[in-house]
């Protein structure tokens, strides 16, 4: 079982950046795919990036060019730079773990972390 725990969210200016970590401990890191997610208010859940145990990645297109996942296998981090942020960005973001990206939506997940940007 994986525990994860976000941070780094808060509230921004539109245009603005924030950058997201998601610690993963109780299980080898390095052999998950890892995903970011976000649910809006009133809004049902998407996922947002990912990236593979090999590193590969993947978009919603609603934040291609101005998010980029990535991840650090000697510190059990997953992160999410965000750049250009929008208000329609607003939403909980969550951090999710499991063997293959099509499995994290079963997968282990965390607290989430609220960001805000402001217009």
């Amino acid at each position: 079982q994986v525990r994860l725990v976000e941070s780094g969210g808060g509230l921004v200016q539109a245009g603005g950046s924030l950058r997201l970590s998601c610690a993963a401990t109780g299980s080898a890191f390095s052999t998950n795919a890892m995903g970011w997610y976000r649910q809006a208010p009133g809004k049902q859940r998407e996922l947002v990036a990912a990236i593979t145990r090999g590193e590969a990645t993947n978009y919603a297109d609603s934040v291609k060019g101005r998010f980029t996942i990535s991840r650090d296998n000697a510190k059990n981090t997953v992160y999410l730079q965000m750049n250009s942020l929008k208000p329609e960005d607003t939403a909980v973001y969550y951090c999710a773990a499991a063997p293959i990206v099509a499995a994290l939506t079963r997968g282990s997940w965390g607290q989430g972390t609220q960001v805000t940007v402001s217009a």
